[in-house]
């Protein structure tokens, strides 16, 4: 049997833009809309302007290269990636894949600097985002908790292999140069989570990315980089899950092992990237449903917050415990607190749904003081059978009802046009005009029909003063 990244990359090689669903097609766009959100209000950010000012810094004089959103400044394509996945980083509006990774943040800068210097079509683009997406999901599906009980975070980790699938993709490289890219990966990932534990700041997705980019040319160059680099005896999951047999120290459904051979089964077939949700709002994945289920809840039977005597939220025990029960530095099941998962509940409650402007910080003096006495009445209960990001929540109120109603975990999956919907509530806080906003939706809906993808970066800059 060929190794796995020869699977990986024959598959990539062979697919075409009419080998994808229209499902598929629908979240490729959706997902790059919610991408280019995020470098947007990630602009105007501290981190997200210290990027660009240490690529502008050191990469000053390049002429051929990629551009960096919003500033509009020429860099390499991996400098002008990293400066653009930090900036999604910092505007918050993520995707999500099973809680601890966010491809698009690393996936959507690689497949915009590749498809620049490529001078691509949208039809290209959107093929090479899918095939990033699902080889980045396939490898991370099953190993994410294990990998962050290791001390590795698994966003960086894996989503090194997106965008260099993406940008390989999209730059048309050969088998033999995408196999040799996805191998160098293995290589070229890292991210460790001891710095944030001790006060430091996480190195993540964005030097993911630029690393992508690296493997890429190196692999476009010619530097073969061997068969068995994924599951060999001293291979990437050795290294990071800690063995190549596909033994779990810890998995989001029970499960203590995987199958390394599934990840490439069905490719084509079956798309994991279809179980990507969309980070609406600034704060962890695993509190989305606490905002909106408990809101329809008290939508379908009149509940006022007023009526509430108390809230329980039965969850995925691993949501508690954030990143990971190895090292815990979030815990969600003891005092509420704003910013914990009780606090987002009582938002639900109250606000029926959670400010989509709102960045990561904070602030109770901002927040309606029923939300501040509600969240101390919630009870939040680790659960080893509750699905992922599928909480049971149940309302009693002060008559002596109880209210339940069961998340699905796919309640932040939705088409095209809900996303657009759904984003335009950032458009006041971005640094680019509504009708610019409008203009890049409307790119991003018809990406198939345009002959440059990159047209989208061009709807990034600020329009003369």
């Amino acid at each position: 049997m060929p190794s796995l990244s020869r699977q990986l990359a024959q598959w990539v090689v062979g697919l075409r833009y009419e080998d994808l669903p229209p499902a598929v097609v629908d979240r490729a766009k959706g997902v790059t809309l919610q991408c280019l959100a995020s470098v947007l209000l990630g602009s105007k950010t501290g981190p997200g302007k210290q990027a660009v000012k240490l690529i502008t810094g050191e990469e000053a004089g390049v002429r051929q290269g990629a551009t960096i959103m919003v500033d509009g400044g020429t860099a390499t394509k991996g400098g002008a990636a990293y400066a653009n996945s930090e900036m999604a980083l910092g505007g918050g509006k993520f995707d999500t894949f099973r809680m601890l990774t966010h491809p698009g943040t690393s996936i959507i800068p690689g497949a915009l600097a590749a498809a620049e210097a490529a001078g691509a079509s949208g039809k290209n683009f959107l093929t090479g985002v899918a095939a990033g997406y699902e080889v980045m999901e396939r490898l991370a599906a099953d190993f994410i908790p294990t990998v962050m009980s290791r001390g590795f975070h698994p966003g960086p980790v894996f989503g090194i292999f997106g965008p260099a699938v993406a940008a390989a993709k999209i730059m048309g490289l050969d088998e033999d140069q995408v196999n040799s890219a996805i191998a160098l990966c293995a290589s070229l990932a890292g991210g460790n989570v001891e710095g944030p534990r001790g006060g430091g700041k996480a190195l993540r997705e964005g030097a993911a990315v630029r690393n992508a980019m690296l493997a890429v040319a190196l692999a476009q160059a010619g530097h073969v980089a061997g068969e068995t680099v994924l599951e060999g005896e001293a291979g990437f999951y050795h290294a990071y899950a800690g063995n190549n047999q596909g033994r779990l120290a810890y998995s989001f459904t029970g499960d203590t092992r995987a199958d390394l051979q599934n990840i490439a089964a069905d490719l084509g077939r079956t798309w994991l990237f279809l179980e990507t949700l969309y980070r609406i709002y600034f704060t962890p994945g695993y509190n989305l449903a606490h905002v909106d289920v408990t809101a329809k809840l008290c939508e379908e039977h009149g509940i006022r917050h007023q009526d509430v005597e108390r809230v329980e939220a039965v969850v995925n025990w691993l949501e508690t415990q954030y990143p990971s029960p190895a090292f815990p530095s979030r815990r969600e099941d003891g005092a509420a607190k704003p910013g914990s998962t009780a606090y987002f509940t009582a938002y639900g409650i109250v606000k029926r749904g959670y400010p989509v402007l709102r960045g990561q910080k904070i602030d109770p003096a901002e927040d309606p003081p029923e939300v501040l006495e509600l969240m101390k009445r919630v009870t939040i209960i680790p659960s080893h059978q509750m699905t992922l990001f599928g909480p049971r929540f149940t309302i009693y109120t002060r008559d002596g009802k109880s209210y339940t109603r069961q998340s699905t975990g796919r309640e932040f999956i939705w088409d095209f046009e809900e996303q657009a919907r759904r984003i335009r509530g950032v458009a006041p806080g971005l640094p680019i005009p509504a009708a610019q906003f409008e203009t890049m939706i409307a790119t991003c809906r018809n990406l198939d029909r345009e002959a440059r993808a990159d047209k989208l970066v061009q709807l990034t800059l600020l329009p003369p003063a």
